[in-house]
């Protein structure tokens, strides 16, 4: 069934959800980052918005590097953000060319094989988006049946949208800009794919206001991941541990949900 990413009850009043991906029994004594006598260096990408991108600097900026440093503010340690591209990413972590990659790297069995990583602190839920002007039900088994759903052929949404909503008239694109043309033009009813994705074009100008997500935000791991985190060597197990509580505890004082929406004006969850 779906999962509901659980959101603070402050959200409540927020026109912004912000996910919560902590457990408040987990908390502990405060982990301290060890001493290495130099700047803790990050790896990312700047290709990637809203998650991690060049600023008009041309530094790394994004919700992933703000949260970064965030982190390092936290630890009280000096870090450093260097911008690599992408698939060379856990390669020169591998080689010691940095020590932790910040990037939207999923989090898998393959990487927990090489890596150690922190617990998620961004996944990417599943929406479904759908025209404002057709007075549309929210997705359920039943509201969807005969419907016209976009999917891309092939895609996690398509194989979910057949298994849980089997009466959908699921109907495969090529690409998410081509099921969202479609939205557009009114040749579908609804779209089911990657929440980011979605968001971003719900709030931006080629979607003319046409359309907006719908329903509830879908996370399950089999078919949508684990996420992503903060991913370290693994003899840097000590790291590991003090960059996942100084995550914690950016939640508990509401500097994650400060840098969320500064970066996700209309928020996938």
């Amino acid at each position: 069934m779906p999962v509901r990413a659980e959101a603070p009850p402050a959200a409540e009043t927020r026109t912004v959800a912000i996910p919560n991906f902590w457990n408040p029994r987990s908390r502990g004594e405060r982990v301290e980052a060890p001493q290495t006598g130099r700047a803790v260096r990050f790896l990312t990408d700047d290709e990637f918005p809203p998650l991690h991108f060049a600023g008009p600097d041309g530094n790394p900026t994004g919700f992933v590097v703000e949260l970064t440093r965030a982190v390092c503010e936290r630890l009280a340690i000096t870090c450093t953000v260097q911008a690599r591209r992408f698939d060379t990413l856990l390669d020169a972590l591998n080689e010691r060319q940095g020590d932790v990659v910040a990037a939207a790297i999923p989090l898998t069995p393959a990487l927990r094989a090489r890596f150690l990583a922190t617990r998620p602190f961004f996944r990417w839920p599943a929406r479904f988006i759908a025209r404002t002007d057709r007075g549309l039900p929210a997705p359920s088994a039943a509201a969807l049946a005969e419907r016209s759903v976009g999917v891309i052929a092939g895609s996690a949404h398509a194989a979910y949208l057949r298994a849980f909503f089997p009466k959908a008239a699921a109907r495969d694109f090529t690409d998410l800009s081509a099921a969202e043309g479609a939205l557009r033009r009114g040749e579908v009813d609804y779209v089911f794919a990657d929440g980011l994705g979605l968001a971003l074009f719900a709030g931006g100008f080629e979607s003319g206001n046409c359309c907006a997500l719908i329903g509830g935000d879908y996370l399950e791991n089999r078919y949508f991941g684990e996420g992503i985190g903060l991913v370290t060597r693994q003899e840097d197990a000590a790291l590991a541990r003090a960059l996942d509580d100084a995550l914690q505890r950016l939640w508990d004082d509401g500097r994650y949900a400060e840098i969320y929406l500064r970066f996700f004006p209309v928020s996938p969850f």
